[in-house]
């Protein structure tokens, strides 16, 4: 009880007892507590929260406290899942709950605040995807009185206030929320009688009654209901309001009933990477401003959504490899590859025209030519800056971006030009420029240099493109598109970030990912780990920072391997494969322990293994030139990596300097059975501590585990099963929830995770709990007693598609395996007739539409994959169409789709064949995008007496999952 000291005085005040009440089911060691604004609460310091005590009520866990404060008290506040010593196990998601005590509520009596808590998906319809785009026009509703504030005046002795307050964010114009009930004051039931709600403003609808304490409990549901008698009850059991029978003094029952319960919104999108869009006036790549165009398509096919690829400046070696768009060169950059040069000024001379309209017929190719694109373009653009500079850089439209952007813009244009000065992005050769400072930065960007009008031509350029995507981002928000953006897992070694950030970032490691569905031998990305701890330290000012800037943009975001914010596979810097990696942050084998199970021979285990079999096996009568080259013999038939060649980058060296062609074999073959050998331990050592250790992945396929005892096999197999599935499970959710709300807090961007690969067992609880939406791919099933996904099944909280960029298209992935054909003919379309060798339109119909009519709130389709639907779009080689090759770290992001924009907006044949498929499956669809229907299907609702099951007018009618989010019971 809290001390009444505190508001002494001269007077006793006037004061008001507050309870707080939530239902919720803890675990054994959990308790909860409110903490808010106030001391009273903590001030935001849970430790001096204020703990609750938990009481049955029926089959329900109630959780319950109470404070007294002054009238007129106000405070924000939000409840916790905390453990014995107050360490917060759970937080609320969402926005910071508003606590109001009217004036009017006279000194002594209690009010209660009954809670329910507020989930990650609780939080969803809040998001910019919802709140500015899809629901835009339900939240420019006149708002009738501030929420939480109750006016109404006591005319009975022996009443209770109960106010009713529900959130409700998708809800057509003239269309309005009651409450129905049991009581007399709620209708009895009847929708015309029924209590009438106000809107408070961001969604939430409220509405006060007087009802006798002798007449509870109360059972009641919201209905929606609109001026032409339509109406729409939500959906599961009635609720409940019952008094609390130990308090006579209650007057005032605060219900926050949090979301209205209707069947889960549905939607669609297509997915294409930015370089991969056609039009009729690119030049040689897809341009931001021809998301326009994109978004018409979208809109009449009937998608909600389009999903981008990353667009930021990846220009670190100046040649192709730059195509790779997951490399960043900046992470706030735009690149300038999507830059259109007609739009840099209204008054392009004739003769530059000309020249950029002689490049489009140059540039306009099967592919994307990156190089010969980025030389044109940027060419054009300096001959343009050239003659605007003054004009532009002097307005107050480039002053204002220039203010609200420098502190990423000016270390960027200073990066550019020390990167074309001294011809490399590695930084480590600048010289006196290696180490950033922001002394060092103000001379390269002085107005007083004399390369600044080279500082200001990346100023320039990085301007026209926020225009030019602005005014796309700002199209697409106004015709009910989601914008979706993809922020990668790691930056460049040699960028911008790496520079000035250099404390975050551990350079000597590189990111990578375990052996997986993509690549059985793992993937080495080459990007630095992060120092999440020095991260930590600013409560990740970098990552807010990056995610304000999406959010400039996009109203939607995926999040690139989002397995990394739990634990990262980090390889040293001079791997080049992904194989021999550990995770990082991990519980690794410690010394004692491991010789405390009779494992003491280290040097055995974390030297790679090699035998005079094994190089005559992979050698052949060559390998007498392969040991006298890479190794040497410490033991009769036992040989070692001479110091020279004891990493694979040392290997790779070695065998490049072999430029005479006198290779008994192929270099990759060579150099791949010497990876073998090097990579055959069983152990891995800590470089930062000699007695810890980390089991290599897959260990029980090497000879060098083979070749062991029984006893030591038997545990370290054990150790291996423990240290990857069972040990670290606790470490990485921790890890992940210090993370991952940062990033969602930054901005109110919708947030999607790729969690494809070697899931941990936490990773999607802690999803679900974050409102984080999860990816599935049909081919590539989270079951693992599944080799195809079952679209029917997968969660609401998914977003599914049956192809993405870094797999096959569904028309290559049909073609390229006459057995695993068979098998999903047989066990997914159920038919035991001969598959076609083709992927044909009706195939393609047949797969689409399970993913449409699947319970995911997103189904996305990579465009190749809709233009299958149709025989006149399938005449490319299917192989043509993969994006990206993961099992290629050099692989030439360039597919450009084969028909323009132009060309498919006037197709409606394709357009009506994609539209049938949306309502079909009841997804929600732009209300532009059919002649001006609209997405909320509302019908004749009749009357519901106490306990009947009502029917509900929903807003699709698409499945209603078990799991469907948001919805109250």
């Amino acid at each position: 009880m809290v001390n009444t000291g505190l508001f002494s005085g001269s007077k006793a005040a006037k004061s008001v007892k507050i309870s707080f009440q939530l239902p919720y089911y803890t675990h054994w060691g959990q308790n909860l507590l409110v903490c808010g604004s106030v001391p009273l609460l903590g001030s935001w310091n849970v430790k001096k929260g204020l703990l609750l005590r938990p009481f049955h009520q029926g089959d329900e866990l109630i959780w319950r406290g109470s404070i007294t404060v002054p009238c007129g008290f106000q405070c924000q506040y939000n409840y916790y899942v905390v453990d014995d010593n107050r360490n917060i196990l759970r937080n609320e998601m969402g926005k910071k709950r508003e606590l109001l005590v009217h004036e009017g509520i006279q000194s002594g009596q209690e009010v209660e605040f009954r809670d329910l808590w507020q989930s990650g998906s609780d939080a969803i319809p809040y998001r910019s995807a919802f709140k500015d785009v899809i629901f835009r026009q339900s939240w420019n509703a006149g708002v009738a009185t501030p929420a939480g504030v109750s006016h109404f005046k006591f005319s009975q002795e022996d009443a209770i206030v109960v106010q009713f307050r529900i959130c409700c964010p998708n809800i057509e114009k003239d269309t309005s929320i009651c409450v129905i009930g049991s009581h007399a004051q709620l209708g009895q039931w009847k929708v015309p009688n029924g209590l009438k709600l106000n809107y408070c403003g961001e969604s939430v609808w409220q509405a006060d009654c007087a009802i006798q304490r002798s007449d509870f409990p109360i059972r009641y549901r919201y209905c929606k209901y609109d001026k032409a008698g339509n109406t729409s009850i939500e959906n599961g059991p009635n609720r409940e309001v019952s008094t609390n029978c130990s308090s006579s003094e209650t007057k005032y029952i605060f219900l926050s009933d949090g979301m209205l319960r209707e069947v889960p919104w549905r939607g669609a999108g297509v997915a294409i990477p930015m370089f991969s869009v056609r039009s009729e006036s690119d030049l040689g790549v897809g341009e931001f401003l021809d998301l326009k165009l994109l978004v018409d398509w979208a809109v009449a096919s009937g998608f909600h959504l389009v999903q981008l690829l990353p667009i930021n400046d990846t220009s670190v070696h100046g040649m192709w490899w730059d195509s790779y768009p997951y490399s960043s060169l900046s992470v706030f950059a735009l690149h300038p590859l999507y830059l259109r040069v007609q739009a840099l000024s209204e008054n392009i001379p004739d003769e530059i025209k000309q020249e950029i309209e002689k490049a489009k017929q140059h540039l306009d190719r099967k592919d994307v030519d990156y190089e010969a694109t980025m030389a044109t373009k940027l060419s054009i653009a300096k001959k343009v800056f050239a003659l605007e500079k003054n004009l532009i850089l002097n307005s107050s439209c480039f002053q204002k971006f220039f203010s609200e952007n420098e502190d990423w813009l000016k270390p960027y244009a200073a990066f550019c030009f020390l990167r074309d000065f001294f011809e490399t992005s590695d930084h480590s050769e600048w010289g006196r420029f290696s180490h950033f400072s922001k002394d060092k930065l103000e001379k390269l960007v002085s107005k007083e240099s004399l390369h600044y009008d080279i500082i200001c031509f990346h100023y320039y350029i990085q301007y026209h493109l926020h225009l030019q995507l602005s005014e796309a981002a700002k199209y697409a928000r106004k015709m009910g598109v989601v914008l979706k953006g993809d922020l990668p897992i790691g930056v460049d070694k040699n960028s911008v970030d790496t520079w000035v950030y250099q404390n975050l970032f551990r350079m000597n490691t590189s990111t990578g990912a375990p052996p997986d569905y993509f690549d059985k031998n793992g993937q080495n990305w080459g990007f630095p780990t992060y120092n999440w701890e020095e991260m930590s330290k600013d409560n990740y000012a970098w990552w807010r920072a990056r995610l304000t800037q999406m959010a400039k943009y996009f109203t939607a975001y995926r999040i690139d391997h989002i397995l990394g914010f739990f634990r990262i596979w980090e390889l040293p810097d001079h791997a080049m494969t992904g194989l021999v990696g550990k995770f990082r942050p991990s519980i690794p084998l410690g010394q004692e322990e491991l010789e405390s199970e009779g494992i003491w021979d280290f040097n055995r285990l974390i030297r790679p293994y090699i035998r005079l079999g094994q190089l005559q096996e992979k050698f052949g009568d060559s390998w007498t030139f392969v040991a006298a080259t890479f190794l040497n013999e410490y033991e009769k038939q036992c040989f070692e990596f001479k110091e020279n060649c004891n990493t694979e980058k040392k290997i790779a060296a070695k065998l490049k300097s072999f430029a005479d062609g006198s290779l008994f074999e192929s270099e990759d073959k060579i150099r791949r059975n010497l990876f073998d050998l090097i990579q055959n331990i069983v152990l891995i050592r800590d470089p930062e501590d000699a007695r810890k250790f980390y089991p290599r992945f897959n260990l029980e396929d090497t000879s060098s585990f083979k070749d062991l005892d029984d006893h030591s096999k038997n545990i370290l197999k054990r150790l291996y099963y423990d240290y990857y599935f069972h040990r670290q499970e606790n470490l990485w959710r921790e890890n992940a929830l210090k993370t991952l709300p940062v990033l969602m807090n930054s901005s109110d961007m919708l947030t999607c995770g790729e969690d494809l690969g070697l899931i941990p067992s936490c990773v999607h609880p802690v999803m679900q709990e974050l409102g984080l939406l999860g990816l599935r791919i049909q081919r590539m099933p989270s079951e693992p007693d599944l080799e195809f996904g079952i679209p029917s099944q997968y969660s609401y909280m998914t977003v599914c598609a049956p192809s993405c960029h870094d797999a096959a298209t569904l028309r290559a992935w049909w073609e390229e395996d006459e057995d695993r054909r068979l098998r999903f003919c047989r066990s997914v379309m159920e038919s035991d007739m001969l598959p076609p060798d083709r992927c044909t339109p009706e195939i393609a119909y047949f797969i689409i539409r399970q993913h449409f009519e699947s319970p995911s709130m997103w189904a996305i389709f990579p465009l190749q994959d809709l233009l299958a639907l149709k025989e006149e779009y399938a005449t490319r080689p299917a192989n043509e169409e993969t994006i990206n090759d993961p099992t290629n770290p050099k692989h030439y992001w360039r597919y450009r789709v084969h028909v323009t924009l132009e060309s498919l907006l006037k197709d409606n044949e394709m357009t009506s064949i994609i539209n049938n498929l949306v309502r079909g499956s009841g997804r929600s669809f732009p209300k532009k995008g059919l002649e001006g229907e609209v997405s909320l299907a509302s019908g004749k609702q009749q009357n519901a007496s106490a306990g009947e099951k009502t029917p509900l007018s929903s807003v699709s009618n698409g499945i209603q999952p078990k799991d469907a989010l948001p919805v109250r019971s």
